[in-house]
C-alpha cells in the first residue's frame, strides 16, 4: 500500500542459502518457518556466508530506436535481462567446492582414509543447477513478534563468476560466487519470489 509504513521496511536478518537439481520442487511454507524441512530433500544448504549477506541484481538492457524526427529516442526494445545472485560462503565441503568449481566429484585419494581429492578439468563444462535464497525478518509488531518471510527461486541458472581465493593467516577463506538465472523455457518465469508477509494482502 502506497504511504508511508515503517512496517513495510525490510532487514534480512538472517538467511540460507540452498541448491538443488534443476526441476526440484520448490518449498511450500509450513506451519515453523525458517525450516529447513519445507525445502525438501532436493534441495542443499549451503551453510555459512559472510556478513555481506547477499547482492540481488537485475539489469536490463534496452536498445533505443531513433528516428529522423527527433533526436530523442522514440522507442525501447529490451534486447537482455540479467538476474543474478552474489554471495561469499565461508564452508569448504563437497557440495560448496563443486558449485565454486563448476561441477565435478570429490573423491578418496588413497590412504590414509580422512583424504580426498577435486581434480580440476581442464576444460570448463556447464553445471547448470536450481537456487534458493531465504531470509526472514522478525520484527515486534503490534501483537508481539511478527516474522516475515520471503524466499527466492531461480529453477535453471549457473555460476556465471568467481572471485579470488584468499589464503591468509588473519581472515578466514572464501568462496565468492555469482550465480546466474537462465531461460527455463517459453513462459516459465526466470525466477519467483514467495513471500510469508501480510503486506501484500490487498
Amino acid at each position: 500500500m502506497a504511504g508511508n509504513n515503517s512496517a513495510e521496511i525490510r532487514v534480512a536478518g538472517t538467511g540460507k542459502l540452498y541448491i538443488g537439481a534443476v526441476g526440484a520442487t520448490a518449498p511450500v511454507f509450513g506451519t515453523a518457518e525458517p525450516a529447513d524441512t519445507d525445502w525438501g530433500t532436493g534441495w542443499t544448504n549451503l551453510g555459512y556466508t559472510t556478513g555481506d549477506g547477499v547482492t540481488f541484481s537485475k539489469k536490463d538492457k534496452l536498445e533505443p530506436i531513433d528516428s529522423w524526427q527527433s533526436v530523442s529516442p522514440v522507442h525501447y526494445i529490451y534486447s537482455a535481462r540479467d538476474l543474478s545472485l552474489k554471495f561469499s560462503l565461508l564452508q569448504f565441503n563437497e557440495d560448496t567446492l563443486k558449485l565454486f568449481m563448476g561441477g565435478g566429484k570429490v573423491e578418496a585419494d588413497g590412504t590414509p582414509a580422512d583424504s580426498y581429492k577435486y581434480e580440476i578439468s581442464e576444460r570448463p563444462f556447464a553445471d547448470v543447477r536450481a537456487l534458493g535464497l531465504e531470509f526472514t525478518d522478525a520484527k515486534a509488531g503490534a501483537t508481539g513478534n511478527v516474522a516475515v518471510t520471503y524466499r527466492f527461486i531461480i529453477p535453471r541458472g549457473q555460476v556465471t563468476a568467481t572471485d579470488d581465493i584468499k589464503l591468509a593467516r588473519k581472515a578466514a577463506s572464501t568462496l565468492g560466487i555469482t550465480f546466474t538465472a537462465m531461460s527455463n523455457g517459453a513462459g516459465q518465469p526466470l525466477a519467483t519470489f514467495h513471500m510469508k508477509d501480510t503486506s501484500y494482502a490487498a
